[in-house]
């Protein structure tokens, strides 16, 4: 692994110790909001698509029949993992949130502290291996004759 890897690999988890820091700044502190607002829109997404990147990019996006962007897979795959970051870490946050209210210990350091800890756990995890391709030769169902 490079250095720059491990800075990239390191930037979600440190988005949200900076945002769980931000929380001594002043409450109506623009700088505060957008800590926190900017961690938990993309951090625990970004760490999560992460660990899922080599199996998400084992099979490129299929374009249309009649091509006219030659870069569509590519611009397809940007959009893709950029919605999932995005909608991962919305989910992240309610789950996380609908748990600590569920237990009635709901409050922003908690939530914050929670999605933090889950984001430096995903950070560490390995990235998932992609999966073989599938077999070419068609399955006949049981009991058919081939």
């Amino acid at each position: 692994m490079t250095p720059q890897d491990l800075v990239v690999r390191m930037l979600p988890p440190f988005g949200g110790w900076l945002a769980l820091a931000a929380l001594a700044l002043p409450g109506g502190s623009p700088l505060r909001g957008a800590a926190v607002v900017l961690f938990l829109a993309a951090g625990p997404g970004a760490a999560a698509v992460r660990v899922c990147a080599p199996a998400l990019g084992d099979r490129p996006a299929e374009g249309p029949v009649e091509r006219r962007d030659a870069d569509f897979a590519r611009h397809s795959d940007l959009l893709e993992r950029l919605m999932l970051v995005l909608f991962l870490s919305i989910g992240a946050v309610m789950l996380v949130a609908t748990v600590l209210i569920a237990t009635h210990t709901f409050s922003a350091q908690r939530v914050l502290l929670t999605l933090a800890l889950l984001t430096t756990f995903a950070a560490f995890c390995p990235p998932l291996r992609a999966s073989p391709p599938p077999s070419t030769t068609p399955r006949t169902p049981k009991g058919s004759a081939p």
